[in-house]
């Protein structure tokens, strides 16, 4: 006799210091602190489950952590655009909003919706999880010098483990901005990319330029955006004189020109406000 297969989808809310956990049919709720343990326990729980999509919501970075462990097992992770999201909650008509709400929001959402996962290559899956490794293993030596510091009576040996320990943090603050990279240009993450395709007029090859010519999107305000690609007027003013603005150059202007080229500039803000 044949048993019938029950799709399971999962929702993450994450927060700076913790992660919401929902689990769709079963109503399973998990709520650990986002920190090495409890990505250990959200992983290996999720890894035990095999879900069929896990979904969770760009969040300026914070996201990424999590999302980088999950993807370096082979778990489906589709990482979204929030107004997506909040889009999903209004329509639903879900108008309370907690990190719990949230996690029960993006459930639904990957059960509704199902976007699609788009799973790492394999050689890209094992590159992850190396590197995954090698951050654990940085940190386990920073805990044990650590505590050898607490010990240690000698001056010399101190010094010596502080300068260990400084070197230690720079080789994680390294793998925490490679593994940021990693992900963020795998197909798992694509919530810049779904909320380019969102402005009417931006294509694929545009998408592709601005993500290519623009990685600082996202991460900048509308002024800084704008005066980055060239679309910001300068000022020609001295004392009581006041001249005519005018555009030109821009630190990206390979990117300024295909802005200039239509009326995507003020999109260009836009889509930099709502990914903020």
């Amino acid at each position: 006799m044949n048993e019938t297969i029950v799709e399971k989808f999962v929702g993450i809310d994450v927060s700076k210091s913790t992660l919401d956990v929902r689990i769709e049919p079963s109503v399973q709720a998990l709520h650990v602190a986002y920190d090495e343990a409890g990505i250990h326990q959200v992983v290996s729980r999720l890894k035990e489950l095999a879900p069929t999509l896990i979904v969770m919501e760009a969040t300026g970075g914070l996201e990424v952590r999590i999302a980088t462990e999950l993807a370096s097992t082979g778990l489906p992770v589709a990482v979204i655009n929030p107004r997506q999201a909040r889009d999903f909650a209004k329509a639903t008509g879900q108008l309370a909003k907690t990190d719990q709400v949230d996690a029960a929001v993006l459930a639904a959402f990957a059960k509704a919706i199902r976007p699609q996962a788009r799973p790492l290559k394999d050689a890209d899956t094992r590159a992850l999880d190396d590197m995954v490794g090698r951050r654990h293993q940085l940190i386990d030596m920073r805990v044990q010098e650590t505590l050898r510091l607490g010990t240690a009576a000698s001056k010399p040996l101190q010094k010596s483990l502080r300068q260990h320990i400084a070197w230690l943090d720079k080789r994680i603050a390294a793998a925490d901005s490679d593994l940021s990279k990693r992900l963020r240009g795998s197909d798992a993450w694509r919530a810049k990319d779904d909320l380019l395709r969102g402005i009417p007029g931006v294509g694929a090859v545009t998408t592709l330029t601005m993500l290519a010519k623009c990685p600082e999107l996202g991460t900048l305000n509308r002024r800084e955006i704008a005066a980055l690609t060239g679309v910001a007027p300068l000022a020609n003013d001295s004392g009581k004189h006041r001249g005519k603005r005018f555009i030109w150059g821009g630190a990206r202007r390979c990117a300024g020109g295909f802005v200039h080229g239509g009326n995507n500039s003020d999109a260009l803000q836009r889509y930099d406000q709502d990914v903020r």
